[in-house]
């Protein structure tokens, strides 16, 4: 391998990853006027060669990119995909109860993107905003007054570009803006649910009664209306976040003209804008580079296509060795699993872990790759008793298909949505102050990952899934180590899932399944429907509970590098690595817990905020 090494600085801060978190904070800095070299490990997902195996098409992108309905091929295709096992327990014997469970590689697919934009180029665009308590308690725990709250609540208005609530689009122009809706962001948002699928008279029929149902089973149905009417269902609105509201939401999508819309695209357009904004792909960081007082200075990393091993397309060649120096700032922003991979590789983490990998320490940081959280999430699957629904006639998820010239000619049909076409914000038992339930209901079969997972969204027409999210999930054991000192080798990944606080989350989840079925149970009554899973061999809340345990997944994987002060804390209320300086993490892995329901509202929104606080010190 050769060594490029400068003789003079090569920017002022050097940003390693392209995500919500990475995107944005480079992006935001190049426009201030700083020079900033972004380092993206993939390549540019709407030019590259694709293919998808479980597709019949040659090249499936841009479309799997670009069409919010292609979103599960999307995270398949060979072109972009990182594929990531993880353990959910430490136990064998409990681990291979999961059918999702790959002996071969010992763990559950995680789906991530080596690509431009990270996983907002494969996400499913939902954009719900975190609820208050998430930022208040970083305050309280910090004592940082600029997480407040309402001081969020400005990076929200700063990158959102909202087209789903027009009237109020409208309101602004007079000084008045109730929703804190933003409306001149980067970020365009839309609503998810074009009149196309309202009109099928199935599927408008099922959703009438599930609304019906919702709220003649909650005890305070009146004002919940007068929650619905004052927001149109909209779960961004302001008031209705203020007042940790429950009840039918629909789902906004990071959707530009209805397609997809992520850091990608903030990145590019900064770029073109501001020449010194560059970005550097196939570049994979293998270490942060410090001078002799433990200020970073620069990151070495090489560059090559399909470097990581998780990629479905690994390089076997060595990559060429590079090295980029920044005279200001390293940002870190590679996610909850490669960003503490990365500061591990470079000397920063745990002291007892890193020397007998024959890894110099630098900083002995405990914390760094601990407290590794995500979302419990957990599928009822129902089985119509027609063929298909009326919306899905003719199609294929293919490029060739009616419905995909509907979309890419007029930007309306089922393909403008993301399969979601009703959720609830639900409150359990055990939950805190905010609701802790999201129950969302997919026109898919969909019970979790695992290879070649989106054949079903193509092959199975006729399924209603309810898809339950638990919020605020209150285990923080897990654990991202290295297996390796090659940067190229993935990580060890362990959720321990229910380790801590488990049984209060395992009630929460069955709380969650119960409700979903109480929505349902006429239709099953009428034999309009049959539950497919988990099935009628579960219906005591131990078979419930025993169902959970096996077939849980989470796919927001967060809180690996946190903001803390204590033995395990990593980051200051600034984002600073502590005992360095230069150095910052701003991605998914900063949060002391994991925030709201979907995670990459509130990474966007650190993205910003980090920004700010960049420029303010210089």
């Amino acid at each position: 391998m050769s060594s490029k090494i400068p003789n003079q600085l090569d920017c002022e801060f050097v940003v390693v990853g392209s995500g919500a978190g990475g995107g944005t904070v480079a992006s935001r800095l190049a426009q201030a006027g700083r020079s900033v070299v972004l380092l993206e490990a993939g390549g540019d997902p709407r030019k590259l060669k694709g293919g998808d195996p479980v597709q019949p098409d040659a090249n499936r992108l841009p479309a799997d990119y670009d069409v919010p309905a292609f979103h599960a091929f999307a995270s398949e295709n060979t072109a972009i995909k990182w594929d990531f096992y993880v353990r959910h327990y430490s136990d064998d014997e409990q681990q291979r109860l999961d059918p999702k469970y790959c002996a071969k590689r010992d763990g559950v697919l995680y789906p991530r993107a080596g690509t431009l934009g990270g996983c907002t180029a494969h996400n499913a665009q939902i954009l719900i905003y975190p609820h208050n308590s998430d930022w208040k308690y970083i305050a309280d725990l910090t004592q940082d007054p600029s997480w407040h709250p309402d001081k969020m609540r400005t990076y929200f208005e700063r990158l959102e570009n909202c087209h789903h609530r027009p009237l109020h689009r409208w309101l602004t122009k007079i000084g008045f803006n109730p929703s804190r809706h933003g409306w001149k962001g980067w970020l365009h948002t839309e609503k998810s649910i074009p009149m196309a699928a309202l009109l099928d008279k199935d599927l408008f029929q099922t959703l009438t009664e599930f609304i019906e149902e919702s709220l003649a089973s909650s005890g305070d149905a009146v004002e919940r209306v007068g929650w619905f009417l004052e927001s149109w269902g909209d779960p961004n609105d302001w008031r209705l976040v203020r007042k940790n509201a429950r009840g039918s939401r629909y789902t906004p999508l990071t959707t530009r003209n209805h397609a997809r819309m992520g850091s990608r695209e903030f990145v590019l357009e900064s770029a073109r804008r501001h020449r010194n904004l560059k970005v550097e792909l196939n570049a994979l960081a293998t270490k942060v580079l410090f001078d002799e007082s433990n200020r970073a200075v620069g990151v070495e990393y090489l560059h090559g296509e399909g470097l990581y091993r998780a990629s479905s397309r690994c390089n076997l060649e060595p990559g060429e060795r590079r090295q980029v120096l920044a005279s200001k700032e390293v940002i870190l922003s590679g996610g909850a699993f490669n960003t503490p991979q990365l500061l591990m590789l470079s000397g920063i983490g745990p002291r007892e872990e890193l020397e007998p990998l024959g890894i110099k320490v630098i900083v002995d940081l405990p914390g760094v790759g601990k407290n590794l959280q995500d979302r419990y999430e957990i599928a009822v699957g129902n089985r119509m008793n027609f063929k298909q629904w009326h919306i899905y006639k003719g199609v294929k998820f293919s490029t060739e298909d009616p419905q995909f010239q509907q979309w890419n000619l007029c930007r309306s049909g089922i393909y403008a949505t993301n399969g979601s076409v009703l959720s609830f914000l639900r409150r359990s038992p055990v939950a805190e102050e905010p609701p802790d339930l999201f129950c969302m209901a997919l026109l898919a079969n969909f019970r979790g990952y695992s290879p070649n997972y989106s054949q079903l969204f193509a092959k199975d027409l006729n399924y209603l899934t309810w898809v339950v999210l638990k919020a605020h999930t209150r285990n923080r054991a897990g654990r991202v180590t290295l297996r390796s000192a090659d940067p190229r080798d993935m990580p060890h990944i362990n959720f321990h899932y229910l380790e801590e606080g488990g049984e209060q989350d395992l009630e929460a989840v069955l709380d969650g399944i119960k409700f979903v079925r109480a929505l349902t149970s006429e239709l099953r009554e009428q034999k309009l429907m049959s539950e497919e899973f988990p099935g009628d061999d579960f219906q005591t809340d131990e078979e419930l509970k025993t169902y959970i345990r096996n077939n849980a997944w989470g796919h927001h994987a967060s809180c690996t590098c946190a903001i803390g002060q204590d033995r395990d804390g990593v980051l200051s209320s600034d984002f600073c690595v502590h005992g360095t300086s230069g150095l910052r993490v701003v991605d998914a892995s900063v949060f002391p817990r994991i925030p709201g329901v979907f995670i990459v509202s509130a990474v966007y929104m650190i993205g910003e905020k980090a920004a700010d606080v960049i420029l303010s010190g210089h």
